[in-house]
């Protein structure tokens, strides 16, 4: 499938894969075309064994303006409140429709978190709703000094539900998740930061880009098992107790741990040298 607003850049050496998302021209809003081409460019990648770490950014001068205003309002005058359209009286299976709609938007901005690989986002520019759902499904995220932040949704008329309100309590707390959520306030770089929405703050975009992409490679060179395990299991305990989670930990790595990557990278350090780990 060619994509028209997802472009995958390549992976260069070390197995770092660039992923952009490319709608310049409307601040990389997210409409159905973007929604529909993201988790099967992020599947694409999770796939391809050149792979190790997809970095995600968006082109022109924001990363995600959020929604394609056009959307809602394609959605809202067609929407089952406003007549029933469908012939049963009371608009039911146009609610089940729309419904069906909103589950499907809610798994295209999961496709980072279920890609098996890490998924980092770089931010600059506008990161408005819908973008804060994308970048809260990633599994690390940095931004420009500049960057803008909202949770913008009430000021939309919308109640938020493509994941911030599910995944941000875990990220900056359920207080201020609240706060953001109900005032839909701007909020830039330096307060993500504060509120630990971001790793790191950059001065410039360049900055940012060189700074991540070094990390990136740092972290493809680790063994490929432990770092999936490791998003696995963190991905996996937001949602369990202690003693669940550590049950789950237990059971993956009785299954799916390397004590071949475990002799390579005790060689290595023996040597004082970067550990070669097998592809999968």
């Amino acid at each position: 499938m060619a994509m028209a607003v997802v472009r995958n850049e390549g992976v260069d050496e070390h197995g770092v894969a660039r992923l952009l998302l490319n709608r310049p021209h409307k601040g990389n809003a997210l409409d159905d075309a973007l929604f529909r081409e993201l988790p099967i460019a992020l599947r694409a990648l999770d796939d391809d064994p050149q792979v190790r770490v997809v970095l995600l950014s968006g082109s022109g001068p924001n990363f995600c303006s959020g929604i394609d205003t056009n959307i809602l309002s394609t959605k809202s005058s067609s929407s089952p409140s406003s007549s029933s359209g469908d012939g049963d009286g009371d608009g039911a299976r146009g609610r089940e429709r729309f419904g069906a709609y909103i589950r499907w938007l809610q798994d295209s901005l999961s496709a980072p978190e279920v890609c098996r690989k890490p998924v980092i986002a770089m931010i600059h520019g506008a990161c408005i709703g819908g973008g804060i759902d994308l970048i809260t499904a990633c599994d690390v995220r940095y931004c420009t000094r500049d960057s803008l932040f909202s949770v913008k949704e009430v000021d939309l008329g919308i109640t938020a539900d493509l994941g911030s309100l599910q995944r941000l309590p875990a990220i900056v707390g359920y207080a201020n998740t609240m706060e953001l959520a109900l005032t839909a306030r701007n909020f830039d770089g330096k307060e993500a930061k504060e509120l630990g929405l971001v790793s790191r703050v950059f001065d410039s975009r360049q900055e940012m880009e060189a700074a991540v992409e070094s990390l990136a490679g740092a972290i493809a060179g680790k063994s490929e098992l432990a770092v999936r395990g490791t998003k696995a299991v963190l991905v996996k305990g937001r949602d369990m107790s202690v003693a669940q989670g550590l049950d789950y930990v237990a059971a993956r790595n009785s299954a799916s741990m390397s004590f071949q990557d475990v002799a390579e990278a005790i060689r290595a350090r023996k040597e004082k040298r970067k550990p070669a780990f097998s592809k999968l």
